[in-house]
């Protein structure tokens, strides 16, 4: 559960934001609830989860849309 709450942080910050963000949360959460010896990458999934759900609110406010891209 923690390699998987990390790849879907770390995906979560280029695509997806808003489906992967709170599974990698999910995931890291649950990870280290059954008291796994990956910690460390629960917590980085935990953290990559989060910056990519506070990068689409951000992108998104910024934008002034639902959604966000890097094109202008």
């Amino acid at each position: 559960m923690a390699v998987w709450s990390f790849l879907t942080g770390l995906t979560g910050l280029l695509v997806f934001n808003v489906v992967l963000g709170p599974c990698a949360l999910a995931l890291g959460t649950g990870a280290l609830v059954r008291n796994t010896h990956r910690r460390f990458r629960a917590w980085l999934g935990i953290a990559l989860g989060a910056a990519g759900l506070l990068l689409f609110v951000g992108l998104s406010w910024a934008q002034h849309t639902p959604s966000w891209s890097l094109e202008d």
